[in-house]
This record gives C-alpha cells, structure tokens and sequence, in this order.
C-alpha cells in the first residue's frame, strides 16, 4: 500500500519527487523537475531540449488575462513524435533491407483540433505525413486544406452518395485521396460515381482480422468489429472490378489491430494475417501498393512498461521492426513486391503534446481524528457508556503491528454497533459522533503503521483513498478528462511547482459539477494504480497548481458540457530558435453565453429578461436600485466570462463584451467556429 513519511521536509529533493512521481517512466524524456526552482519543465526535444517552466507559462498567461485551467500545446512536442515514428521505421527498413516506404497517417478523430491538425500537416511534409478521415464532417475539414497530390487522404466509414461523390471530385483536384470500402455497396456507389465524372477511381479495402485484439478496445477488431469486410466479401470485391477490367484500381490494404494495443503479441498476430491477405490478393492480380496497418500503437500512461490496462509492453522502435520484418517475410515467402507501409498512429503522434493544468480552489478532510477524553472520564460523565465506545477504545489499546488486522476488525465491528445503537434510538448523536473519531483515529494509526510495511493486508488498501483530503479543483473532468470518468483511463497527475517540498498530504482530486462521478481517484503508480495523489499543503492566499499529462489524445473531442462547463483556454507554446520560448496563439475558452447558446437559450434574452424584472422590483421597493444595477451588471459580466472560477480576473474579450443574439445553435462558438483564435504576436 502506497504511504507518505510524515517527516519534516528537509533532505527533501527534487529528484525525490521525480522519483514519486515516476516522470521518467511516463514522461519520456519530455517532462523534468527543475532543481533550482522546484518546478516541472517541458523538453519538447527530449535530449539537450531547451527547458520552458510550465509556472511561467501559467503566470504570463495570467499575466494575460487568462485564468486555469487551461490546456498548453507544445507544437515542438508533435514534430518530435512524428520524427521518432520516422525513424523508427527508417532504421527497420534499413536493419530488414526492405524494398519499400514507410508512410505516416494521421486520423484526425484523434484529436481534429484545428492547430493540431494544420501543424502536423506541416512538419508532415518532410515525412510525407498523410491524413485519415472517418466521417463526412473530416473529409470537409481535410479537403480545403489537404492540398499536397504526394500525400495521401484516407477515407474510412460509413460513406453515403454525397460523401463518396466529394472524394471522386476531389480526386480531380489533384488530391491524392483513397475511400475505404468497408462494406460492399460503398464499392457499387463509387463505381457509379466514378463513371459518372469520368475518374478511374483508386480504391483500397478494410479486412475484418479473424482474431479481435485485447484490452479495452479489442472488439474493435476481429469479427465482431464495426467496420470491414470478411474473406468471402473482400473476395467479391475483387471479382466485382476484375469483370471490369478495374483489379488494378485496388490500391490499399487496411486493417485496424485495436486501439491501445498494450500486448505486442496481438499485433504480430494482425500483421501476420494482414501481411498473408495483401500477399494473396498481389498473387491473384490486385493493383495493390501500400498496406495500411492501422492503429493501435499504444501510450504507457501508467509508465509501467507491462501489459497491463493504461500501458503497453513493447517500444515504438519494437513496434516499427515487427511491422517491416513480419511484411517482409510474407511477401518474399509469397514472390511478390513489399507494399508501401501506412500506419494511423494517432494517439502515439498527439497523446504527449497537451497538458491540462489547472488549480485547487479548497480542500476537505474528515475533520478532527484525535480523541480529546479518556475512557474514565467518559464513564463520570455518563451513567452507561454502551458497549461499542469500550470496544473502541479497547481496539486503540490493543493496537500494534503485531496485532494490527485484529484491532483493526474489532473496530468495525464496534462502529457498526454504534451506528444500529443511534438508528434504534439507543445512542446519542455526541457519542455517534464520539464512535466515529474513536474509528477513524484508529484506521489513521492502523495506516501509519501498514505504510512502513513491503507487503501490507489488501483489505488495508483502501484506507488511503478513505482517509484522504479531498482536493477541490477549478476543472471539470466530464470536460477536459472525459476518458477518466467513461471508461477508468489513467493520466499521470502531479503538482507542477514546490517538487524541492515532501509532500504531506494524501488526496484525491474532485471537480466544479455536482456530479459524485466529477472526481480523479485512481492514479499511476508504478507498481499498479493508488486510490490518493500525494500532495502538498495548500498555502493560504497562493495558488497551487496541478497538472495532467498525455491529454492530446481524444479528449478535447470528447469532452461534455457537463453543468455547461465549457471548453477550457489553450495555448500553444513554440520554441524560439533562441533557446528561449513564446506563447504563439490563444484560443480561448467557452464564456457562459456560449455554451448556453449551444444547449437553446438566448443569452440576449435572457439578459433582458432579468433587466426587466429588476426594474419591476425596484419600482414595487423589493430592492434598491443600486442592488438592481449590481444583480444586472453581475449577470452580463458571467455571460460573457469564463465558465470556470475567475477568482476576479475577466478575460478582455472586448468582442464579447455584450453576448451577441443568437437565433440558432448554429450561431454558438462550440458548434461553428467552436472557439476564437487570438493570434499572439
């Protein structure tokens, strides 16, 4: 069971609380503590990177007008990802002397933030760094701006006429675009299509792998999966274009392993299986060129190395030489040319470069512990002590390391008679009260001493979540975490300044929603998950930062308007050739007016209507007029502020000053432009 000393904070030091916090494990080399500030910094090169202290950033937006929590992009993070996928690949077609390319794809339902999307598209070029879209919404989004004929657009699916008609017109724009068939009619409308405008078009296919992968997300693959064809279909769609003289028109092989694939042995398996259909559809006289090995390239959020949940057990060098060597094999043991090779490693390409930080507004415990009286003077004070307060302190006498699971049990049996006793009428309220600080002053003794334990009791585990403060942060997990809440996904969390302090406090982390769900309760740890965060004590009139690591994958797309939380500020953050770094552009956060306009209400209206009936209150000498202009001026001010705690700080949005009407949702930031850009020069 995970436990904190309690020591004063002396010989306390930074490489203590890197240690603590296992950044090695996790950060891959990106994130470091600063020894001569305490605080956690950002190497978006890794190695010899040039450090950018994430309080800086923090407090020179601030400085800004821009309050926590706001998630921090590091475009020099992406550039480093895409290159060290690059070259994992490269090193393994030379290792293999593989006669082909290893092309990149990146699925932009990863994370189809418009700054992601553009710069990775960008330093993709030197990569030849193409794109995958999934839906009608991202061929939209990837046609007016994927322009480049050398890389390619990949359409995966469900595709109707209208979608599958833009993809043959944009083909003769120049672009060098691929639709997926995933299911047999797709094939039957593109034909149509291309017929109709004249295209010969080029088509690839989505195998359904035999096998369906593991972890979370296994059934995304294998027979059960969502998308693609099985062997008998995929079969047909080569007998259907080679009666039409079209075999040559099949370019691309796609399959999807899964997502987060934490076990290197069920990629082998898909690339086994993959890598034989490619080869038989080449022999039987297919066009095909390039395969695409799809997703599932994990991210070891825990840093535990292993396959286990939130975590992986091979590298992406690992990765990379299985997927060279194993296609390789299957084409020469086949007689036919390698592929190009395409993998959609987007989680792996993206997860790295957010961080989420954001501040503690409060904290609460379980109140005082400590029992002020003694058993002797309980029994003056009281003609009868009942029998479950004897108990208890009974257990406290008895209290040991030798007897420690005996005590232990003996007091919750005590305590469960006190609490029949006082629901029977049988026990006062002070001594129910005097019960439970006797209990939960024992299992705080009975911690202490399982946490100098190697090999503690499980049932004493959970006595670290149960004893811990309760953090109160300015976030909303429905929103900026969405994947710690729906399906248990570990972040690396931790404080990002006073790493040079012990930290003396055991929390877990809640939210702003009145949702009992709105809470972080399971961290990383290195030899499994912890129920508590180690933390330090809040000051008094300063702030205390928090950060959560690995968030630029799904997230942001994913997040809800839980309580109409909105979305947070971002910030993308650049190097500047100088060794030093800048905040190249803002994009702020929903106000109130935004997300209420998305959910149906006027803000305009409302607004209005509250105007009107403060004046009919103040006419009828309800309220004064001055407590009619504050309650007025309050409420315009909230409309068109932040939707997180401000701690009396407005952004200066002069365009937002007054909530624009809004006669649809159509006119709401989040569904249109979904945030404004404020490019910082």
């Amino acid at each position: 069971m995970p436990g904190l000393r309690t020591e004063p904070s002396t010989g306390w030091t930074t490489r203590d609380s890197a240690d603590l916090y296992d950044i090695e494990a996790w950060g891959e080399g990106y994130f470091r503590v600063a020894p001569a500030t305490g605080h956690l910094t950002v190497h978006p090169t890794r190695a010899d990177s040039p450090a950018i202290d994430l309080v800086e950033v923090v407090e020179r937006l601030r400085g800004m007008g821009y309050r926590t929590p706001v998630v921090l992009r590091f475009g020099a993070i992406l550039e480093d990802r895409l290159r060290r996928l690059h070259d994992a690949f490269a090193t393994a077609i030379a290792e293999h002397e593989y006669r082909g390319e290893y092309r990149p794809l990146y699925p932009i339902k990863v994370n189809q933030q418009r700054g992601v999307v553009d710069e990775l598209y960008s330093i993709g070029r030197r990569y030849g760094c193409g794109l995958e879209v999934g839906s009608k919404p991202e061929l939209l989004a990837v046609m007016a701006t994927a322009r480049d004929p050398d890389r390619l657009v990949v359409c995966n699916g469900f595709k109707d006429a209208d979608y599958i008609q833009a993809v043959v017109l944009a083909s003769k724009l120049g672009r060098s675009i691929i639709p997926i068939i995933e299911k047999y009619s797709e094939l039957e409308l593109i034909l149509e299509h291309s017929r109709r405008h004249g295209v010969k078009p080029r088509l690839g296919v989505r195998v359904k792998l035999a096998r369906a992968g593991e972890g979370r997300w296994g059934d995304s693959g294998g027979a059960r999966s969502k998308f693609g064809l099985f062997a008998n279909e995929l079969l047909e769609v080569y007998e259907t274009l080679r009666r039409d003289g079209l075999e040559e028109c099949l370019e691309l092989v796609h399959c999807h392993p899964g997502s987060q694939v934490q076990d290197i042995r069920s990629i082998k398996d898909a690339l086994n299986e993959i890598a034989s259909i490619y080869v038989e559809l080449a022999r039987l006289g297919a066009g095909v060129r390039l395969l695409d090995v799809g997703g599932g390239l994990g991210v070891d959020y825990r840093g535990a190395r292993a396959n286990v949940d939130s975590s992986m057990n091979y590298s992406i060098e690992e990765y990379a030489a299985d997927v060279v060597s194993r296609v390789a094999s299957a084409c020469e043991a086949g007689g036919v040319e390698v592929p190009t090779l395409l993998s959609e490693s987007g989680r792996a390409l993206v997860a790295h470069h957010s961080v989420l930080v954001f501040d503690v507004l409060g904290r609460s415990g379980r109140g005082r512990l400590e029992v002020d009286q003694t058993l002797d003077q309980l029994e003056r004070e009281h003609e009868e002590l009942p029998a479950p307060i004897h108990d208890l302190f009974g257990a406290h006498e008895t209290l040991s390391p030798e007897r420690l699971l005996e005590s232990f049990h003996d007091a919750q049996q005590a305590r469960q008679e006190a609490v029949q006793l006082f629901s029977l009428g049988y026990m006062s309220l002070e001594l129910r009260g005097l019960a439970d600080r006797l209990y939960w002053s024992l299992c705080a003794r009975a911690r202490e001493i399982a946490a100098t334990w190697e090999d503690a009791p499980a049932e004493l585990d959970e006595l670290e979540a149960i004893l811990g403060d309760v953090y109160f942060c300015n976030l909303s997990v429905f929103q900026s975490l969405p994947d710690a809440w729906a399906i248990g996904q570990l972040f690396p969390v931790m404080p990002i300044h006073r790493l040079d302090e012990r930290p003396t406090v055991q929390a877990v982390l809640a939210d702003l929603t009145c949702d009992s769900d709105g809470r972080i309760d399971r961290f990383p740890d290195a030899d499994g998950t912890r129920g508590t965060l180690p933390v330090h004590e809040i000051e008094r009139g300063g702030s205390y930062y928090l950060g959560a690591f690995l968030v630029g994958a799904y997230q942001e797309t994913l997040g809800d308007l839980h309580n109409l939380f909105g979305d947070s500020h971002v910030a993308h953050i650049e190097l500047d050739g100088s060794g030093g770094w800048s905040i190249s552009e803002i994009v702020a956060g929903d106000t109130a007016a935004d997300v209420l306009v998305y959910v149906g209400y006027s803000p305009e209206r409302l607004h209005e209507a509250l105007g009107h009936e403060c004046a009919q209150w103040v006419e009828a000498g309800r309220i004064t007029a001055d407590e009619s202009e504050a309650l007025f001026g309050f409420y315009g001010d909230e409309l068109a502020g932040y939707t997180y705690f401000e701690d009396g700080q407005q952004v200066d949005h002069p365009e937002e000053a007054v909530p624009e009407p809004a006669t649809s949702r159509g006119d709401s930031r989040r569904s249109a432009a979904r945030r404004s850009s404020r490019p910082i020069r």
